[in-house]
């Protein structure tokens, strides 16, 4: 990793799947990037983990009041 300016770059292995998923997340998401998508997936896994730290749940929910689905393991 080379830090300038305040940013890190940082080299990733990753599958030939994962790949292709990350550029089918740019394409429907509008995303400029796979780094975009990234730094949106790791905003995200943030947000869960504080939530998991407060004792609330991450999920997915057909209207306001029911949850559908619920997130777990992260």
């Amino acid at each position: 990793m080379i830090k300038n300016n305040g940013s890190v770059k940082l080299s990733l292995h990753i599958s030939k799947q994962l790949n292709e998923l990350l550029e089918e997340l740019v394409a429907v998401t509008g995303s400029s990037s796979k780094t975009e998508v990234l730094k949106k997936a790791i905003a995200l896994m943030e947000i869960a983990v504080r939530a998991k730290q407060e004792q609330k749940f991450l999920g997915i929910s057909n209207n306001k009041e029911n949850l559908e689905t619920e997130i777990i393991g992260l």
